[in-house]
């Protein structure tokens, strides 16, 4: 990106292409990977660029579920490596929850490669499918977990999930945080809390709000868990997107 000044209106977005971009060259990200990007890059438009009220609301929800769960893990696909690396190892770090890979398109060199980048990000630890432990009620490579890691969650961090396992781990009665600029996507309809966001800018104010709550015990996290409407925010960003982004 070094050609394109950081002055260039779509900067922002350009930027996320690269990575996306890299992520494949990498090994990291599934080529169908950028399809996916593509899609809610659009819905990104359509919010307007910018994190709305109902995110700001699903974020607040977010992290106070992540600090009271028992034994939260965040999942990671290729999307999310490229997109948030750093950031995903950084909440790992605050909210003390494992980071696991967990991809749809079936590849043991993906996963090792995913666990090798978010190392060099600076994860001491990346959980991968041990080939045999299963979710029930799956066909897809979703199904294969860890033991110790989704397998065993009360909370799990999906961002950019597909339905099929937000839909699994629900059934399972799992609490289930995902990001997805789609509120009208199956994930963002079955999830128990959906930030209608961008990734990139979701996990900077996530982690900031993770710290907040962990330096203030004043804070009652239950009622910023209370807080959260699910079926009126998800309202909200469909409103705003069918009317047309500013």
């Amino acid at each position: 990106m070094s050609d394109v000044p950081e002055s260039h209106p779509r900067y922002q977005s350009l930027r996320l292409r690269e990575a996306i971009v890299a992520g494949v060259d990498a090994g990291v990200t599934s080529p169908h990977g950028l399809i996916a990007h593509g899609r809610g890059e659009a819905y990104d438009y359509l919010i307007g660029e910018q994190t709305a009220p109902w995110a700001v609301t699903a974020i607040d929800a977010a992290a106070a579920s992540l600090l009271r769960a028992r034994h939260p893990v965040l999942s990671v696909n290729g999307n999310t490596a490229a997109l948030v690396g750093e950031e995903l190892v950084a909440l790992s770090q605050a909210a003390k929850a494992p980071l696991e890979v967990n991809i749809f398109h079936t590849s043991s060199d993906r996963e090792r490669r995913i666990s090798q980048f978010l190392r060099q990000q600076g994860a001491s630890e990346v959980l991968l499918p041990d080939g045999t432990t299963e979710l029930p009620g799956l066909d897809s490579n979703r199904r294969f977990v860890h033991p110790a890691g989704i397998l065993d969650a009360d909370v799990i961090f999906v961002p950019l999930e597909d339905g099929d396992r937000c839909e699994a781990l629900r059934r399972l009665g799992r609490q289930v945080i995902t990001v997805d600029l789609n509120p009208l996507s199956r994930t963002a309809r079955t999830a128990s809390i959906t930030i209608v966001d961008n990734v990139a800018r979701a996990l900077p104010r996530l982690i900031s709000r993770v710290q907040q709550l962990i330096d203030d015990t004043n804070i009652d996290r239950q009622s910023l868990a209370d807080a959260y409407e699910h079926e009126q925010l998800l309202a909200q960003a469909e409103a705003r997107i069918r009317s047309g982004a500013d």
